[in-house]
């Protein structure tokens, strides 16, 4: 008798086993994404300009630390650029998974609207099972850049793997914020696909799950974000005894809270016994926090934030959990033994 079939990655050059994803992952992060809402261009890393920096830092941390794999949480309405994240993972040789859904209210696209949950899983479902990119007629969407595609496609087009980062801001989602994020579960369901939120500085994170599995999308399916910047460790036991994942994913982000208090709540959510559902991440989300810019980069979870979590006691094994495997079993979806 075989053992039960392990569900593939959905990586932007194609399919991809879990099990030959040997170091740890990302699981949020950005490679191409435009958020700028004032003209300054700050909240921006532009393919053109950026890619290469980002590829070669993503390739230094593939050579240092084995890096395996990283989620992209641009959804729509983000800047997103597909082929970009095609050519980055080629030049850097790291795979990367892409994503579709809807950010929080303030970035919604025109194309969110009016629509009911129903018209909005099916743009999500025609993203999942056509190309990154479509627009609900099959039309390029307006936020694909014009211009030759010089990426290799490998026989295959870009399709998301994950559905995020969907978003809420406040302690209850908007109406309109509610919507996609029913919009997500459903289509989550539909594909097989997990949902991974943005619940602005950490707040909401509750609500957010509450919706999203009373839509009947499952708790191990659901990574609820930025958790990091929420100063409630309480929150965080509940949403972990819930069987969702708690991201830990704006580490080196200082302005916003402190390593040493992501530190304290990380080692308060492994104290109470839930470092089974732990997801950490740096969330580089504009051009002043990659390297070549003087900024903490990729890699200051492994090269900093690690090393302390390390001193405080904590061993290889749990290590290995939070940046490896607990990132693969959310992405397949997997509810037993976390070792692919």
């Amino acid at each position: 008798m075989t053992g039960a079939v392990r569900p593939l990655l959905r990586t932007v050059l194609g399919p991809l086993s879990p099990a030959d994803v040997r170091g740890p992952v990302l699981p949020h992060e950005h490679l191409a994404v435009d958020l700028d809402r004032a003209g300054d261009r700050a909240a921006v890393l532009d393919p053109a300009t950026h890619g290469p920096y980002v590829a070669a830092e993503l390739a230094a941390l593939r050579a240092e630390f084995g890096l395996g794999l990283v989620v992209e949480l641009s959804c729509r309405g983000m800047g997103r650029d597909p082929r970009a994240l095609a050519r980055i993972s080629i030049a850097a040789r790291v795979p990367v998974v892409a994503a579709t859904g809807w950010y929080y209210e303030p970035f919604h696209p025109p194309e969110v609207g009016g629509r009911d949950v129903e018209e909005l899983t099916r743009v999500l479902l025609q993203e999942i099972d056509e190309e990154i990119g479509t627009g609900p007629d099959g039309t390029r969407a307006d936020e694909t850049r014009p211009g030759p595609d010089p990426t290799p496609r490998r026989g295959t087009r870009v399709r998301p793997g994950v559905i995020g980062e969907v978003g809420s801001h406040g302690d209850s989602p908007s109406p309109a914020e509610a919507r996609c994020l029913r919009a997500a579960a459903a289509a989550a369901r539909a594909r097989g696909l997990s949902v991974a939120t943005h619940a602005r500085l950490g707040r909401g994170g509750l609500a957010q799950l509450e919706l999203l599995t009373g839509a009947g999308l499952d708790p191990h399916r659901v990574a609820i974000g930025h958790q990091d910047l929420l100063d409630e460790p309480s929150v965080h036991r509940e949403l972990a005894a819930a069987g969702a994942y708690v991201a830990f994913d704006t580490v080196g982000k200082e302005r916003y809270r402190s390593d040493s208090d992501r530190l304290r709540l990380l080692l308060a959510l492994l104290d109470a016994g839930h470092a089974d559902r732990a997801l950490l991440s740096c969330d580089i989300s504009r051009h002043a926090y990659l390297e070549s810019a003087g900024g903490h980069g990729y890699g200051h979870l492994f090269r900093c934030f690690l090393g302390r979590v390390r001193a405080a006691g904590v061993g290889e094994e749990l290590i290995d959990l939070m940046t490896r495997r607990n990132p693969l079993r959310f992405l397949t979806g997997g509810t037993g033994d976390p070792t692919p």
